[in-house]
């Protein structure tokens, strides 16, 4: 089994969790919490990050890292790539979504050397891990299968979920949303039937089935609000959810991780661009 490590984002617990195993890690996640992760490797030096998809809570550390370990090796697939190697459009893109925030939540978002990606389109098998092409959440987002000990690493395919609680959502941030490829993923996970799902936010969890239904529900439930109402309706609907199932604490790590006016974001500019698309067919 790897080791879970809470990289305890802005202080808060239960917000995104990076994984260990042989020196390999799955999503590092953002600049601001590299010292906790290092701390959390105990002296371990990583080999090799493996990246679900480059969003800057995920792999926003990368950068650094590789300064800091000049061996390290990144495996991330072909779409995200470019934007390792030169972050200054992905930079651009998060900050319509986070602003003024930037620095405060992600820290410094530094480009890796070229030299050191490892590109991946699916697949694969490297370092002991199976890969698969899971797009839906976003157009360059893979899962990672450890082939020994059955633990699936699946970025945001497999939902949000704060523990101890079993109730999850789906994470809809824009752009990349797409609803019939998410579920194509959720198929490519069922197919190969692991023992666990290791989320980023947050944990390993071996109710597999239950977590992929959930996946599927919060999908339909998140996609129906976003298509019949606006961003404030739809934001005072998913925090009433969240306080059903949630205690105060649990629910402010779940909105660190979802922010429920990006998850209509995503969801908005899915439905319009489906409706484009009808329009112009």
């Amino acid at each position: 089994m790897s080791r879970p490590i809470d990289v305890m984002h802005l202080g808060r617990d239960r917000v995104i969790c990076a994984y260990e195993q042989d020196g390999v890690i799955v999503d590092p996640g953002p600049s601001t919490s590299v010292e906790t992760l290092l701390e959390g490797l105990g002296g371990v030096e990583p080999r090799a990050l493996l990246l679900t998809h480059i969003h800057l809570d995920h792999a926003g550390a990368t950068g650094v890292l590789c300064r800091r370990f000049p061996e390290l090796v990144v495996y991330v697939h072909e779409r995200g790539a470019p934007h390792l190697v030169d972050p200054s459009k992905l930079l651009k893109s998060a900050a319509r979504l986070y602003g003024d925030e930037m620095e405060r939540l992600w820290g410094e978002v530094a480009p890796v050397p070229e030299e050191r990606v490892r590109i991946l389109s699916g697949g694969e098998s490297v370092e002991g891990f199976r890969v698969a092409y899971t797009p839906g959440h976003a157009s360059h987002h893979v899962s990672y299968l450890h082939e020994d000990l059955g633990d699936a690493y699946v970025g945001d395919v497999a939902g949000v979920r704060v523990p101890p609680s079993a109730f999850t959502l789906p994470p809809t941030p824009p752009p990349d949303i797409d609803l019939d490829l998410w579920e194509e993923s959720l198929r490519t996970l069922e197919e190969w039937e692991p023992e666990s799902l290791c989320l980023t936010h947050f944990g390993r969890h071996t109710d597999v089935a239950g977590q992929i239904g959930a996946v599927r529900e919060g999908l339909r439930v998140q996609a129906e609000l976003a298509r019949d109402n606006d961003l404030d309706g739809f934001v005072a609907a998913m925090r009433e959810r969240l306080s059903e199932h949630l205690d105060a604490d649990a629910q402010a790590s779940f909105e660190q991780a979802a922010p429920p006016d990006q998850l209509y974001q995503g969801l908005e500019r899915y439905w319009r661009k489906r409706a484009e698309a009808e329009a112009a067919a």
